[in-house]
């Protein structure tokens, strides 16, 4: 919300986004009085599709709202390329990415604001609450503003700003986090290693993969199951194992969006076709040293023999 209000986009507007993300990417969008224009993802790494953000844009864009969907980065060379050539701002939703980098540059390096998300469901959690890392001194003071009423002082408000402000019960969660944060890691990146090589020999079931250069944020393990996704999915609940239809359905498909030009489904066939086949599979360290990672693995190939 104050990324995009920092930014000072022009009311009305249109910005580019995805529909194959949490609902509150595209909410924002909306709160700022802007208007969402959905475009499609490509299948490899479920971002935004460059060729799709091409022909999306109008005299009425004025900003790229792209979301490092699992982690994998968004295109962002091509991304950067488009918004010089039309004038446009980036703001990059990267609640997925704390720890994503391309050829070891920060995945915040790219773009006007990128947005990270401390929730408790991410690698690196506060509880609550988020960071917003900027690449424009002059979005310094107007960021700060924003996440404290739009106080500039005890006595002057100059914006409608929101209460962003971590407390400090949620600063000390961080700062106990970040010192298990390399464990952590460690057990995830065996638990990724143990999903792959048990699921390659299921055929129904294919697992994305960073390009070289991308690392991963161990966030989530996502699986593409080419039949009968939603069948799994309770197959695996009816067992207490609760994975998760990240992301279906499409923000394009609820309710405040439904109706836009953009959020037909022949407008996004490969974003329609992927959230009906991606599932997001229990992934945290302790997972790793646990007898019920082999009943994951157990409970798949007996859904698909």
């Amino acid at each position: 919300l104050a990324a995009l209000k920092a930014l000072e986009l022009p009311a009305g507007s249109e910005v580019i986004t995805t529909p194959f993300t949490f609902a509150a990417t595209t909410h924002v969008i909306e709160w700022n009085g802007l208007k969402p224009i959905f475009a499609d993802i490509c299948p490899k790494k479920m971002v935004l599709d460059i060729e799709s953000v091409k022909k999306a844009i109008t005299p009425n864009t004025s900003a790229i709202l792209a979301v490092h969907v699992y982690g994998f980065p968004c295109y962002v060379n091509e991304l950067e390329a488009i918004a010089k050539q039309y004038g446009l701002k980036i703001v990059y939703d990267g609640a997925h990415s704390f720890n994503t980098r391309i050829d070891g540059k920060p995945i915040s390096e790219w773009g006007d604001v990128t947005m990270l998300s401390f929730h408790s469901t991410k690698l690196f959690n506060t509880i609550e609450g988020g960071a917003l890392i900027y690449n424009r001194e002059s979005l310094k003071t107007k960021i700060n503003d924003l996440r404290n009423f739009g106080f500039q002082n005890e006595v002057t408000v100059n914006d409608v700003g929101i209460n962003g402000k971590l407390n400090e019960i949620q600063s000390a969660v961080g700062l106990l986090n970040l010192e298990i944060l390399d464990d952590e890691i460690k057990c995830r990146m065996n638990l990724e290693q143990f999903y792959r090589e048990n699921l390659a020999a299921i055929p129904q079931i294919s697992v994305p993969s960073f390009d070289n250069g991308e690392s991963n944020s161990y966030q989530y393990f996502p699986i593409l199951v080419d039949s009968d996704r939603d069948g799994l999915y309770e197959h695996l609940k009816e067992n207490d194992i609760y994975a998760r239809r990240y992301f279906y359905p499409l923000c394009s498909e609820f309710a405040p969006y439904r109706n836009l030009e953009s959020a037909q489904p022949e407008n996004l066939p490969v974003a329609t076709n992927l959230s009906r086949k991606v599932l997001c599979l229990p992934f945290y360290g302790r997972l790793f040293n646990d007898e019920r990672k082999h009943d994951i693995i157990n409970l798949i190939k007996e859904f698909f023999a």
